[in-house]
C-alpha cells in the first residue's frame, strides 16, 4: 500500500511526489505514482476534484451536447413535433443534467484518491523552490509541502485577448458560456476551431441564429478534406453562417446586444458573442520563476519525451504542455510522467491519439489523411460507407455521415480511418484497434461477422467498397 504523508519539523509535510491539478493529467500521474508505492499528494485550486475537465470543460459541454442532441432527435420524430417548450430554455436550464453528472464525476474520482491513500490539499499552489510547495487559501498559507518530485498538471483556460470586456454580461468565453442565464436569438462565435464548431452545432440545435467567424480559410484544416467539407456543409445546411478569413477589429457592447466590427469592414449584430479563439496554460502565479522555468506566450511548458521539464525533478502533462490538449491524451501523459518518475524503463510517450470532435454529429479520425498520403506518394485506395444506407442509421434516424477507410493498394494495410456521424467517437475505436494490431489489414473487416443491424457494420461495407475499387 502507498505510504501516507511524513510530518517533519514545524508545519511542513513531506511526500515523494506532489501533483498540481486534479484533472485527467494530474489524476493519471497520481494513480500511477501511488500504485508504485510513492507517498503522493495532490493540490487543486477548486474545492472539488476533477479539474477543468469535470467542472467547465469536457463533462459539462458534452452533457450539454447530449441534451441538445436529444432535443433534435425529438423534433425530428413526428410523434414529438408538438414538444416545443425547449425553445424558451436558457443555457442554465438546459445544463441542469450536466450539473448532476459533474457531481457524480467528483464523487467517483474522490473515491479513487481515497482508495489509493492520496492526500488532497485544496488551495492555490505556489512553488517556493525546487523541493517546496506552499498551498494558499483565502485565509493565508494552509500548508507547506516538501517533495522530491513534482508534476505540473494545472490545465488551461480560454484565451482572453486585451480589448474585450469578459465581465460584460453579453461577452462570453467557453467557460463563462455555461452560465448563460437569459434567452438569446442570435449569437456570434468567434473562432472556428474544435470548441467553436462544437458550440456552433449546439446553438443551431437550440434554434438560435449563429454567425461562426473563422480566422482561417476553411474549417478544421488538419482534418481529412472530405470530412472537413462534410462538417462545413452540414453546419450551413442547419443554418450556421460561416465567415472565413476574417479578423476582429473591435467589439461594440451594449446592455442588450453586441456589434462585432471585422477588419474587412463587416458589422455583425447579435444578442451575445462567444470567444473561442485559443487557450492558455494555467501557469501564471505558480512561482515558476523560482525554479528557473519560463512558459511560452500561451503559458505552456516545454517537456521532453519523458514529460520532464528543464528542471530534473519537475514534470508536466496535459493541456499545460500544449498539443494535443485532449482529456484522453492528458490522462495517458500523466501516467507516462508517473511511470518515468517511478523509474520504469522503455516508457513510450503518448503519440497515437484519435481525434474526437463533439459537433452534432461527431467527427473522429485516426491515422493519415488523403492529403498526407498524396504528399508522401503512398499508393492508397479509399473505401466508403454512407450512413444513410445502413439499416441501424435508418432505424435511429441518424443518417447523416460516413465512414472512410484509407488503405494501401498493394498490402491492404489500413492507413487511416475517418468518421463523420453520430457516435463517430465510439465507432473509430474498432478501426484503431485493428490498425494497431500486428495483423493490420482490410481483410479483417471482410472476414469478420458484425451484428446486424449496427453502425459497426459500416466497416464491412466500406471495406468491400474499397476492395471493389482495386479491380
Amino acid at each position: 500500500m502507498p505510504r501516507k504523508k511524513e510530518v517533519v519539523s514545524g508545519n511542513f509535510v513531506r511526500y515523494d511526489a506532489v501533483i498540481l491539478g486534479s484533472g485527467p493529467a494530474g489524476e493519471g500521474a497520481a494513480m500511477k505514482l501511488a500504485k508504485s508505492g510513492k507517498r503522493v499528494a495532490i493540490v487543486d485550486i477548486r474545492e472539488q476534484l476533477g479539474g477543468n475537465c469535470a467542472h467547465v470543460g469536457t463533462i459539462p459541454s458534452k452533457a450539454l451536447r447530449q441534451t441538445v442532441s436529444s432535443i433534435i432527435r425529438y423534433q425530428r420524430d413526428p410523434m414529438f413535433q408538438k414538444v416545443g417548450e425547449w425553445k424558451k430554455f436558457t443555457m442554465k436550464q438546459v445544463l441542469s443534467h450536466a450539473h448532476r453528472v459533474i457531481q457524480q464525476q467528483v464523487a467517483t474520482h474522490t473515491r479513487f484518491y481515497d482508495r489509493n491513500n492520496i492526500d488532497v490539499f485544496y488551495g492555490r499552489a505556489y512553488i517556493q523552490d525546487q523541493n517546496t510547495v506552499l498551498v494558499f487559501t483565502p485565509e493565508g498559507i494552509k500548508e507547506s509541502i516538501i517533495f522530491e518530485q513534482l508534476v505540473i498538471a494545472t490545465g488551461s483556460r480560454p484565451y482572453q485577448p486585451q480589448g474585450l470586456d469578459f465581465k460584460h454580461k453579453r461577452v462570453f468565453d467557453s467557460d463563462k458560456i455555461l452560465d448563460l442565464d437569459y434567452p438569446i436569438h442570435k449569437i456570434i462565435i468567434y473562432g472556428a476551431g474544435v470548441i467553436g464548431c462544437e458550440y456552433a452545432s449546439i446553438f443551431i440545435g437550440l434554434n438560435h441564429k449563429v454567425d461562426l467567424i473563422n480566422t482561417q480559410h476553411k474549417l478544421l484544416s488538419y482534418l481529412d478534406d472530405e470530412i472537413a467539407d462534410a462538417l462545413s456543409y452540414h453546419l450551413r445546411e442547419q443554418g450556421v453562417l460561416i465567415r472565413h478569413n476574417e479578423q476582429i477589429d473591435h467589439l461594440e457592447t451594449h446592455d442588450d446586444y453586441v456589434v462585432l466590427h471585422l477588419q474587412s469592414g463587416k458589422k455583425i449584430k447579435a444578442d451575445a458573442i462567444l470567444w473561442c479563439n485559443g487557450r492558455s496554460g494555467n501557469t501564471d502565479g505558480l512561482g515558476l520563476e523560482n525554479v528557473g522555468l519560463k512558459p511560452n506566450g500561451r503559458g505552456q511548458l516545454a517537456v521532453n519525451e519523458k514529460y520532464q521539464t528543464e528542471v530534473e525533478n519537475i514534470y508536466a502533462a496535459g493541456d499545460v504542455v500544449g498539443w494535443p490538449s485532449l482529456a484522453s491524451a492528458a490522462y495517458d501523459q500523466g501516467r507516462c510522467a508517473g511511470a518515468n518518475m517511478s523509474g520504469e524503463e522503455n516508457v513510450k510517450p503518448v503519440t497515437d491519439i484519435p481525434t474526437g470532435i463533439y459537433t452534432i454529429p461527431e467527427i473522429s479520425c485516426f491515422g493519415k489523411t488523403e492529403q498526407q498520403l498524396t504528399e508522401e506518394k503512398i499508393p492508397y485506395e479509399v473505401g466508403q460507407s454512407s450512413f444513410r444506407h445502413l439499416a441501424r442509421a435508418q432505424i435511429t434516424g441518424d443518417t447523416v455521415g460516413e465512414l472512410k477507410i484509407l488503405f494501401h493498394r498493394d498490402t491492404l494495410e489500413i492507413l487511416g480511418i475517418h468518421c463523420f456521424g453520430n457516435n463517430a467517437s465510439e465507432i473509430i475505436h474498432i478501426g484503431q484497434a485493428v490498425m494497431q494490431s500486428p495483423n493490420n489489414s482490410l481483410k479483417y473487416f471482410m472476414e469478420t461477422t458484425f451484428n446486424y443491424p449496427t453502425m459497426a457494420e459500416a466497416y464491412r461495407v466500406a471495406a468491400l467498397n474499397g476492395l471493389n475499387r482495386l479491380f
